[in-house]
């Protein structure tokens, strides 16, 4: 069963080519809640920025991911990224073209939402709320019908279900040589006793540290990473058995089971827009 954005309280280097980030001026239009929507292409990244305001990056279309200096979020179409005020992130396309619409909100209406990012699943009437509000003019009427939207749409944010979508962060250098070779190669099935030769520490040792870092095992944060960049290659209409078998799973089945286990769903559910 999945929490909501509203109960989701726990404290609080990328490749690509800079983009300028040119919503900054969300800060000075005074309102509420402020929506616009913006287009990612493959290898275009925003410079690392923090907002006065918190935000919602929706992907509409593609996979966007959003680093910060506690992990890594990917979101899939149909999925957003809450970001809290004052997270220092930087936004990337991972897809070919992603498509988003970022919700900026004030400090005071979200002051009862995380205080750290989260993955969350847009409901359809969101995803039409949204749509609706992009059309809108910046210093749209408070007191009239567009205002009425903007309010349902706040209302709305704290109802949205959190997907287990973050990849934790390693700061030890020892892990951090692990994490980076299996980003960059989820196939990678060397063990920690493996790696362990190779980083200087006994497996018992990085057992520990990645437990302690980041909350999984290295079996689970493995398989996490395998999750995310298995998110990517699905967004782009790769098949599902090359999926499973780039990222080093024995067959479609296995991967499936995992992808459900952590899911819910099938990939091509999930892709159809179905939760649990």
């Amino acid at each position: 069963m999945t929490k909501n954005i509203e109960k989701q309280t726990k404290s609080h280097p990328t490749s690509g080519m800079p983009l300028a980030d040119p919503l900054g001026e969300q800060d000075r239009i005074p309102r509420p809640l402020v929506v616009k929507a913006l287009d990612h292409r493959l290898g275009e990244a925003t410079d690392r920025h923090h907002h006065r305001r918190a935000q919602l990056v929706y992907a509409v279309d593609g996979v966007i991911a959003v680093d910060t200096d506690r992990g890594l979020w990917v979101v899939p179409p149909q999925r957003a990224v809450w970001v809290p005020p004052g997270t220092a992130h930087q936004v990337r396309a991972v897809s070919t073209v992603a498509t988003m619409h970022n919700l900026y909100l004030e400090p005071e209406a979200a002051r009862d939402l995380p205080r750290d990012c989260c993955v969350v699943t847009v409901s359809p009437l969101m995803r039409e709320l949204i749509r609706a509000a992009a059309r809108l003019p910046e210093r749209y009427d408070e007191d009239g019908p567009d205002g009425r939207l903007m309010a349902v749409i706040l209302d709305q944010i704290r109802g949205l279900p959190v997907a287990p979508l973050h990849l934790p962060t390693v700061r030890d250098p020892r892990l951090r040589s692990i994490a980076e070779a299996l980003t960059a190669d989820p196939a990678d099935a060397r063990t920690l006793d493996d790696w362990a030769g190779e980083v200087g520490a006994s497996s018992r040792t990085l057992a520990r540290l990645f437990l302690r870092e980041t909350g999984l095992t290295f079996g689970q944060w493995r398989q996490q990473a395998r999750l995310l960049a298995a998110l990517a290659l699905l967004a782009e209409g790769t098949a599902v058995t090359t999926v499973a078998l780039d990222l080093g799973y024995d067959s479609q089945s296995a991967f499936i089971a995992m992808f459900k286990k952590a899911l819910g769903v099938t990939p091509g559910r999930y892709f159809a827009g179905e939760t649990v």
